[in-house]
């Protein structure tokens, strides 16, 4: 003991073990706090890629998902169709998709991997509202080679998703990222080239 009658040993050690108690008090508070900063299973979730079963998807016909919050439309066209596309090219805004959105994959003239299976976001560019597949020929018009109609404001796509002239839709159908994992088995929101 020193002089003043202070035992300095023990004011070092309860010094100690008042800084230990309040740091893992600290850790216990932290922990939790800086947890909620990460994004919930949920929001993971929403944006995560999905697998879609395309071995059952009939030439002509055509599918509807959900990926972060969108409907995406996956069709397989016929051969006449694809046939089709480049005829129609005169009467399209953005024929060469040079001004939308698509991965370097699908910059084409089919706007796909693979000719026969279209992957888009199913909503007009115009205000967002989802347009109708109509693949009847002169369904909408009497030229109408069958593709996507918007009801909402009249704006129509090929059945490449590409916009026509002359509506209110500036853009082509969106092509989301995607791959083939097999030959049945399409995932949504994750580029080719990954693995």
């Amino acid at each position: 003991m020193s002089s003043s009658g202070t035992d300095q040993s023990r004011r070092r050690f309860l010094t100690a073990a008042t800084t230990v108690i309040g740091g893992v008090g600290a850790a216990f508070v932290a922990v939790p706090f800086v947890g909620s900063w990460l994004p919930s299973a949920k929001t993971q979730a929403v944006g995560a890629p999905v697998d879609v079963d395309i071995s059952k998807l009939e030439t002509g016909n055509m599918l509807t998902i959900m990926w972060r919050g969108q409907p995406i439309l996956i069709l397989k066209r016929t051969q006449d169709e694809l046939t089709e596309l480049p005829k129609l090219d005169d009467l399209l805004r953005d024929p060469g998709s040079d001004e939308s959105t698509q991965p370097d994959y699908a910059k084409n003239p089919d706007r796909s991997i693979k000719p026969e299976l279209l992957v888009v976001v199913g909503v007009c560019t115009h205000l967002g509202c989802v347009p109708a597949f109509r693949p009847e020929v002169g369904s909408v018009e009497p030229s109408w080679q069958g593709g996507f109609f918007c009801p909402c404001h009249g704006s129509k796509y090929d059945l490449a998703g590409r916009v026509y002239k002359g509506v209110p839709a500036p853009l082509n159908l969106p092509v989301p990222p995607y791959r083939y994992v097999n030959d049945t088995v399409v995932r949504v929101g994750e580029d080719q080239g990954a693995a």
